[in-house]
């Protein structure tokens, strides 16, 4: 079928596997080929398309679909990010991809993503209203995955009048869970899958950011970005040097975490912590503000049970991370600032805007998925020891929102998973994805999780975007010329966009990190060693 003939076509509710009301393409457009060198958009047909729900009171998934003139003869879907509501940038890059090597559909892929099953209002990633419903509870816990899967390639083998040969997901953050359920509950559907610093175990992660959210809000408990300028300072002081150079950059974050304590670290000659605790400005931390930093660093155990399993979430590398420096000038910090601590300290019963990411996003949780009602104070849940109605529901939505960690059959059938994080990401804690892969050694043993996984962690990298080293990788190639050619990931290479332009860290598998060897380049990934 031509571009222009595929305008009305239906998708039949038994194109798909879940249960929906089917669906149409409710626009098509050849769009020309744009742009140049990696960046060139080739001439494809751009499909929009709705899906129908079951329960005439939910929203409906809306999707795209890029079909290239050139096809390829493979897909890729893209994943979103925080609550989602709208649909991701298909004929843009995936995240973390490498700038100098074309973009999916620049590769020739036919390439599709959805909204998840709900358009989000003023709040954009953070409106939590689809909460309300649970239909829509359902969709954005993975069924829309799967229903918009099997509508794109319905769309996608009409235009071609033919299968892909290979279908590829690519996400972060709720992208990289998507990708994790994608793999763990459809993995027939999938070759292989790339997931950047996933927020697999949503439900333990949405309940940290409640404890954590409730710790900032103690009085005089949030750091303003002075502050954190100064906890960073302090940090790299400390422990900067372990890697064996001094370049803005903590790799050996493990030592460092076992051995810095802000009540007793230096910066600049001083004591890091304010004489008698009390807030004296923005050289020091006050105890008010160490007692939130220690929160966010060591975690929260649960004292109920979760239909997931889970009983806690671990803790964020704070010690390195950038907690969202104001002043520094660089076109991602506005993003690091606003993923990371905000600009407001969270407080109730009108969460700001400007609070904390994590803390608007789980105020929109708390009150419509956990309490049902707009109106609900928040901060009235207590996410160690909730009451019984909020801790059976919360418990209900663990068993939807989180990813399981058995993906043997995806690994049964020559699957291929990427994993990489970063380790100063405060937002989703690179811990929890060591979390994750243990889960994967315990269950197969090392030789079979070799066989198809590779996890990397990243140092100075935060949560998609860092002023300080900000990642990409070819990824992609990667995980191509695994499926396809079987030939394993070796001596990858990650390179910074913007914290020193050009320079270049290996990617250790997990649990080795970079250290340096002493003559070489502090630009280049050849003067570093992965050592354990």
């Amino acid at each position: 079928m031509s571009c222009d003939q595929l305008v009305g076509l239906a998708i039949p509710a038994d194109a798909m596997e879940l249960s929906t009301s089917g669906g149409e393409v409710t626009a098509a457009e050849v769009v020309e080929a744009s742009g140049a060198g990696a960046a060139a958009v080739p001439e494809h047909c751009l499909v929009s398309g709705r899906i129908a729900p079951v329960d005439p009171q939910a929203p409906d998934i809306q999707f795209k679909v890029a079909l290239p003139t050139e096809w390829n003869s493979k897909v890729l879907m893209f994943g979103g990010g925080g609550f989602n509501g709208s649909i991701p940038a298909i004929t843009g890059d995936i995240s973390q991809g490498a700038p100098d090597q074309p973009t999916p559909l620049g590769r020739g892929y036919a390439t599709f993503a959805s909204d998840s099953g709900h358009q989000a209002n003023e709040y954009g990633s953070q409106d939590g209203r689809w909460g309300l419903n649970d239909e829509a509870v359902r969709n954005f816990s993975g069924e829309a995955l799967k229903k918009t899967r099997d509508a794109a390639i319905f769309v996608i083998e009409k235009r071609y009048a033919s299968e892909p040969t290979q279908s590829y997901f690519a996400g972060g953050s709720t992208g990289g869970r998507e990708a994790l359920t994608n793999i763990q509950r459809w993995p027939d559907d999938w070759d292989g899958a790339i997931a950047w610093y996933p927020a697999w175990n949503n439900v333990a992660a949405l309940l940290a950011g409640q404890y954590l959210s409730r710790a900032l809000a103690e009085p005089g408990a949030y750091p303003d970005s002075g502050e954190r300028q100064t906890l960073l300072d302090a940090s790299l002081e400390a422990c900067d040097a372990l890697d064996g150079v001094e370049d803005g950059l903590i790799s050996d974050q493990r030592q460092c975490n076992e051995t810095f304590d802000p009540a007793t670290a230096m910066v600049g000659g001083n004591d890091l912590r304010c004489p008698g605790g009390a807030d004296d400005g923005d050289h020091c931390l006050s105890d008010a503000q160490i007692e939130a930093l220690n929160a966010m660093n060591d975690g929260v155990d649960f004292n109920f049970p979760l239909a997931s399993g889970e009983t806690g979430y671990p803790g964020s590398n704070v010690w390195g991370a950038d907690l969202g420096i104001t002043t520094i000038d660089t076109p991602v910090q506005p993003t690091v600032v606003f993923l990371a601590l905000g600009t407001a300290q969270p407080v109730q019963p009108d969460m700001p805007r400007n609070a904390p990411y994590l803390s608007v996003l789980v105020d929109q949780w708390v009150k419509y998925s956990v309490a049902g009602d707009a109106d609900f104070n928040s901060f009235e849940l207590d996410p160690i020891n909730p009451e019984q109605q909020y801790a059976e529901r919360i418990s209900e939505l663990s068993g939807m929102l989180n990813s399981g960690t058995d993906i043997s059959a995806f690994a049964d059938r020559g699957g291929k998973l990427l994993l990489a994080h970063g380790l100063s990401d405060v937002l989703v804690s690179s811990r929890a994805t060591e979390i994750y892969y243990q889960r994967l050694l315990e269950q197969m043993g090392q030789e079979k999780v070799d066989s198809f996984v590779r996890y990397y962690e990243i140092p100075g990298f935060g949560h998609g975007a860092s002023s300080h080293f900000h990642a990409t990788w070819d990824s992609l190639t990667a995980l191509e010329n695994w499926v396809e050619q079987d030939v394993e990931p070796e001596n990858q290479v990650t390179m910074d966009l913007i914290g020193a332009p050009g320079r270049t860290r290996p990617l250790c598998d997990y649990p080795a990190w970079p250290r340096y060897v002493d003559g070489g380049d502090p630009m280049s990934a050849s003067s570093f060693e992965c050592v354990e």
